[in-house]
C-alpha cells in the first residue's frame, strides 16, 4: 500500500508538472500571437493618420486601402463577378461544376480539395458571385430554430485549416437540411487552404441557404489578411485573376452576418460582447459598410467634375496605438479618433509648401507632424491653428455607436472578473466580465453565449458561471500538439455536447510526454528569436542594472529587464531554466547569455547594421506594408518604393534611418541586380535561423525544423 501511493504521489508530480510547462508554453504561443495583433493594429492607425495629416505624396502610397469601403452601386460590382469571358482549357483536370450548384457539386468539391486539386478560376468566381447575391438578402442575425428531429453542428475558428473541416465532416456528416451548421468566423489565414474552406462553405450555403449559417469572425478583413497570408495564399494560387478575386472577397466579407441566434436562447458570435452590446442595434446596421472593421466609418465628401459634391461613406480613421501590450482598443472613447475631432486640421491646399508632390516622403512627414500640431511624434497631440480638411470628414455619433458593437461582437474576450474594460492585449474589442454576461443576456432573455476568437488548449472552455462558451476548431494550432480541436452539437434542449479531435496522424502517435516536449521546444524556438530581434534593447536594459559593469546580473533584474523590453507578460523566472543555461551564484552573465541564443543571421553587406536589428523586430509590418504598396500584386517592388516603404516605417517606428543604408541594403537584396526586389526574396533573406532547432530530438525521434 506504501508503494502505491508513493508511486500514486510520483505519478501526480509528474503530470503536474507536464501540465505547468504545457501552460506555460500556451503562454508563449499566445503572447506573441496578441502581440502581432497588436502591431498591425498600430500600424493600420498609422497609416490611417498619414491619411489624415499628410500631402497626396504620401497618400498616394496607401489611399487604396481605405478606398476599398467604398459603396458601389449593385450594378457596378455585378461586373467585378463576370466570369463569361474566362475559358476553362481542354488540359484542365480539377473539377467542372454546374450552376445552380448542387449537393452533388459541392460533395465534387471537396472529394477534389482532399485531392489537392485547385478549382478553375472561372468556378471560383461564379461560386463568389452567388454567394454575394444570396448573402445581400440576409439580415445582420440569422434566427434559427432546432426542432426534436435535428441537432445543429457549431464550429468555431477553422483558420485556413482543411484537414480540420473534413475530419468534421468525416466525423459529423456533410451539412444537409437534416444536419444544420453554424460556422463562427475566422475561416481565413494562417493555414494554407483559406480559399477552399471558403469555397466548400459558401457552396453549401448556396445549396441549403436555411441551414448552414457563417458568421462573421475578425479575420474576415482585407487589412488583417495582409498581415496573416490570405492575401498571399490567393495571389499565390490565381497570379491571372487574384486580384480580382481579392477584391470580391473583401466585398463578400463586408455581407457576412454577424451573429446567430439558436431557438431565441442562444447567441453565437465570433468573439462577444460589452456592456453597450444590443442586437436591435446591430440588427439594423448597414454591415456592408465595414469592408474593414479595423477603422470607423466617415462622411467623406468627393469632389465631382461638375463642382457639386456627394457623400459615400468609407471606412475611415482610429487612432495611434500605445505601446505593445498597454495599446488602446479600437473602441477607446478617449482614443485618438477622439482627440483628432478636436484637433483643428490645416487644409491641404492652402499649405505654404512649393512642389508639395516632389518633397521627399522623409521630409514631409517631418513638416507634416510640425504643421499638424505634432512634436517629433504623432502620438502627441497639440492644438494648432488650422483649417478642416474638406477631403475627409468626421465620424458622427450614430456611425461611432453602429461601428462599437460590430468590433465589440467581432475582437472581445471574457474575462473573470466584473466589469467591462479596453481589451488591451489585442488592442481591440473589450474585455467583458459575468456581471456583463448576466446583463446583456438578461436584457434580450438569452441563456446562453458561444463564441471562439481564442484558441484553447481542449478545443473548447465554459467561463462566467457557464453562461459563456468558447469553441475553436482548428488542431495543432500553434504547434503539432499544442491543442484539439472541437465542434459542438446542440439539440432543441440547447445543451452543448462537445467532440475533440486531433487532425494530426503525428499527433495522435505522440505521448503526453512527447506532445508536451514537441510543442514546448516550438514555443521556445519563437521566444528565443524574439529575444535575439530585441538584443540591442535588452543590452541596454541589463546595463542599467548593471552599474559597476561587471556583466552580471541577478535573476530577478534578468526577469524584470527582460520584460519591460519584450512587454509579452510571461512568467520569465519560471521560463528561466529554459532560457538561460548557466549562471554563476544566481548571476546571469548577460553578454554570454545574448551569444548563447543560437540565433543566426543573414550576412548582408550593409552600411548601417541598426536597419538589419529593425528588420527583425517588424518583419511583419515590412512585409504587410510591401503588400500595399504592391498595388498590381506582381510580388515585385522598385527601388524607389523600397525606399518609401522604409520611410514609411521609419516614421511609424520614430527613427531615422538614412538614404545610404536603405540603398545599401536594396542592392544587398537584388540577387538578380533587375534593379526591383521580389518581396518573397526579401523576406526570406531576413529569415532567422535556430541552430537548436536542427539537433536531434530523442523524446521524438526526429529532426525538428527551423524557425
Amino acid at each position: 500500500m506504501r508503494a502505491a501511493v508513493l508511486i500514486q504521489r510520483w505519478y501526480r508530480q509528474y503530470v503536474a508538472r507536464l501540465e505547468m510547462r504545457r501552460r506555460c508554453t500556451w503562454n508563449i504561443f499566445q503572447s506573441i500571437e496578441y502581440a502581432g495583433e497588436q502591431d498591425q493594429i498600430k500600424l493600420y492607425s498609422f497609416f490611417g493618420f498619414l491619411m489624415d495629416h499628410f500631402t497626396p505624396a504620401s497618400r498616394n502610397l496607401i489611399s487604396h486601402i481605405f478606398r476599398e469601403n467604398e459603396i458601389c452601386r449593385d450594378s457596378e460590382w455585378e461586373r467585378y463577378f463576370c466570369y463569361k469571358g474566362i475559358e476553362v482549357p481542354d488540359n484542365y483536370t480539377g473539377p467542372h461544376l454546374t450552376f445552380p450548384i448542387t449537393f452533388c457539386g459541392v460533395s465534387k468539391l471537396v472529394e477534389a480539395f482532399k485531392q489537392k486539386q485547385q478549382l478553375h478560376a472561372r468556378y471560383v468566381l461564379q461560386i463568389l458571385g452567388e454567394t454575394w447575391r444570396l448573402l445581400r438578402i440576409l439580415p445582420n442575425i440569422n434566427y434559427v430554430s432546432v426542432c426534436h428531429t435535428k441537432d445543429i453542428t457549431i464550429c468555431g475558428d477553422l483558420h485556413g485549416q482543411l484537414e480540420d473541416l473534413l475530419l468534421i465532416f468525416y466525423k459529423n456528416g456533410l451539412p444537409s437540411s437534416e444536419k444544420p451548421y453554424v460556422f463562427n468566423g475566422d475561416f481565413v489565414d494562417r493555414g494554407k487552404n483559406s480559399l477552399e474552406i471558403l469555397l466548400i462553405l459558401f457552396g453549401f450555403l448556396l445549396v441549403y441557404p436555411n441551414d448552414v449559417h457563417l458568421n462573421r469572425g475578425n479575420h474576415e478583413d482585407h487589412i488583417v489578411n495582409l498581415r496573416y497570408g490570405f492575401t498571399k495564399e490567393i495571389l499565390g494560387k490565381y497570379r491571372v485573376h487574384g486580384k480580382k478575386i481579392l477584391k470580391l472577397l473583401q466585398k463578400i466579407f463586408s455581407w457576412l452576418p454577424v451573429a446567430t441566434v439558436i431557438n431565441e436562447k442562444v447567441l453565437v458570435v465570433h468573439g462577444g460582447i460589452s456592456d453597450s452590446t444590443d442586437l436591435n442595434i446591430i440588427a439594423k446596421v448597414d454591415r456592408h459598410r465595414y469592408v474593414s472593421v479595423l477603422r470607423p466609418p466617415k462622411m467623406v465628401r468627393q469632389a465631382l467634375n461638375d463642382n457639386k459634391t456627394v457623400d459615400c461613406r468609407n471606412g475611415d480613421a482610429g487612432g495611434p496605438e500605445e505601446g505593445r501590450r498597454r495599446v488602446r482598443s479600437l473602441t477607446d472613447h478617449s482614443s485618438a479618433t477622439a482627440q483628432r475631432s478636436n484637433l483643428p486640421r490645416r487644409s491641404l491646399h492652402n499649405l505654404p509648401i512649393s512642389n508639395q508632390s516632389s518633397c521627399s516622403v522623409e521630409d514631409e512627414l517631418k513638416k507634416r507632424r510640425r504643421l499638424a500640431g505634432f512634436d517629433q511624434s504623432y502620438r502627441e497631440m497639440k492644438t494648432s491653428d488650422s483649417d478642416s480638411d474638406p477631403e475627409f470628414g468626421e465620424t458622427t455619433e450614430k456611425d461611432g455607436n453602429e461601428w462599437k458593437q460590430i468590433v465589440d461582437l467581432l475582437w472581445s474576450d471574457p474575462m473573470p472578473q466584473n466589469g467591462c474594460i479596453l481589451n488591451e492585449v489585442r488592442g481591440g474589442g473589450r474585455y467583458w466580465g459575468p456581471d456583463v454576461t448576466e446583463e446583456v443576456l438578461g436584457r434580450h432573455n438569452l441563456q446562453l453565449l458561444i463564441r471562439s476568437h481564442e484558441c484553447k488548449q481542449d478545443g473548447y472552455e465554459f467561463c462566467h458561471n457557464h453562461r459563456v462558451l468558447t469553441i475553436f476548431s482548428a488542431s495543432n494550432y500553434y504547434e503539432v500538439g499544442s491543442n484539439r480541436g472541437a465542434y459542438i452539437r446542440m439539440g432543441p434542449d440547447l445543451v452543448p455536447h462537445f467532440i475533440q479531435y486531433q487532425a494530426s496522424r503525428t499527433c495522435r502517435e505522440l505521448t503526453l510526454r512527447q506532445s508536451v516536449g514537441w510543442t514546448e521546444r516550438s514555443a521556445l524556438r519563437a521566444l528565443r528569436e524574439q529575444l535575439f530581434v530585441h538584443k540591442s534593447d535588452l543590452i541596454s536594459a541589463f546595463q542599467e542594472c548593471d552599474p559597476n559593469h561587471t556583466g552580471l546580473i541577478s535573476l530577478r533584474n534578468w526577469a524584470s529587464a527582460t520584460e519591460s523590453v519584450l512587454k509579452l507578460g510571461l512568467p520569465w523566472r519560471v521560463l528561466r531554466s529554459q532560457l538561460v543555461s548557466r549562471t554563476q551564484q544566481g548571476m546571469v552573465d548577460y553578454q554570454q547569455w545574448i551569444r548563447e541564443l543560437s540565433i543566426t543571421e543573414p550576412k548582408l553587406e550593409v552600411s548601417d547594421t541598426s536597419i538589419l536589428e529593425t528588420m527583425y523586430k517588424n518583419h511583419s509590418n515590412l512585409e504587410t506594408i510591401f503588400r500595399i504598396i504592391d498595388t498590381d500584386h506582381s510580388g515585385l517592388i522598385s527601388f524607389e518604393e523600397f525606399r518609401q516603404t522604409w520611410k514609411l516605417l521609419s516614421s511609424h517606428l520614430e527613427m531615422e534611418i538614412s538614404d545610404k543604408a536603405i540603398a545599401d541594403l536594396a542592392q544587398s537584396i537584388d540577387f538578380n541586380k533587375d534593379g526591383s526586389i521580389d518581396i518573397n526574396e526579401f523576406m526570406e533573406a531576413f529569415r532567422l535561423v535556430d541552430l537548436s532547432a536542427h539537433t536531434w530530438q530523442p523524446e521524438t525521434g526526429a529532426v525538428a525544423s527551423p524557425v
